[in-house]
């Protein structure tokens, strides 16, 4: 048997062994090879398929191959579920750093019943939403499409935050890294009181 046809797709860009829509995946089910952790390890395991989140603070930054961990415009799309009380986030145009909240970057938020009154898909702090989209303890689709200056997310195909940067950027006081610029992703583990499981994490890179 000869092996040329074998090597010859190894040696593909990923984009080219893209699944279904051109989306790729991030999270493989398995481990969380291709994913770096910062500060509690154990924040962050895999059961059954579903990467679990759960425990102290800590940031989980994708450091894979894909569009060597660094994208511009994109179309994000996660499949969850949150348990009761919990609060989470997904970073984009982020960068790993050890310690912390993610400086740079935006976060899309993860939150349904927990106190605090910014809800998931919001782009936190920036263009927050105050009404939650999904019950607790259900699977929903939340994506995340970055184009230019322009961010739109949705659950379930819902728009829920529909933003334009202005320019120059006015990021928030506090938070003067929250400005679209390019960078990794990074799933957040808020605290030990919030779960949440992820069992899709995939992305297809815009031009």
């Amino acid at each position: 048997m000869k092996l040329f046809p074998i090597l010859s797709l190894l040696l593909l860009p990923c984009s080219l062994l893209a699944g279904e829509e051109g989306f790729i995946p991030l999270f493989n089910g398995k481990n969380l090879d291709g994913w770096k952790i910062n500060e509690k390890p154990e924040t962050f395991s895999v059961e059954d398929g579903r990467m679990i989140v759960h425990g102290d603070r800590s940031h989980l930054f994708y450091d894979g191959g894909v569009e060597n961990h660094d994208f511009k415009n994109f179309h994000l799309r996660v499949e969850l579920k949150t348990h009761p009380g919990a609060n989470s986030g997904v970073y984009f145009h982020t960068e790993f750093q050890e310690t912390g909240w993610p400086a740079k970057g935006f976060e899309t938020q993860v939150n349904n019943t927990h106190k605090d009154p910014k809800k998931t898909a919001g782009l936190y702090a920036v263009m927050d939403n105050f009404t939650a989209p999904v019950e607790d303890n259900t699977w929903f689709v939340m994506e995340v499409i970055v184009e230019g200056k322009h961010v739109v997310t949705n659950v379930d195909g819902k728009v829920i935050t529909d933003f334009t940067e202005p320019t120059p950027p006015t990021p928030p006081e506090k938070m003067p890294g929250r400005f679209l610029s390019h960078g990794t992703f990074a799933i957040q583990g808020h605290d030990p009181g919030s779960k949440v499981e992820f069992r899709k994490i995939e992305v297809k890179p815009l031009k």
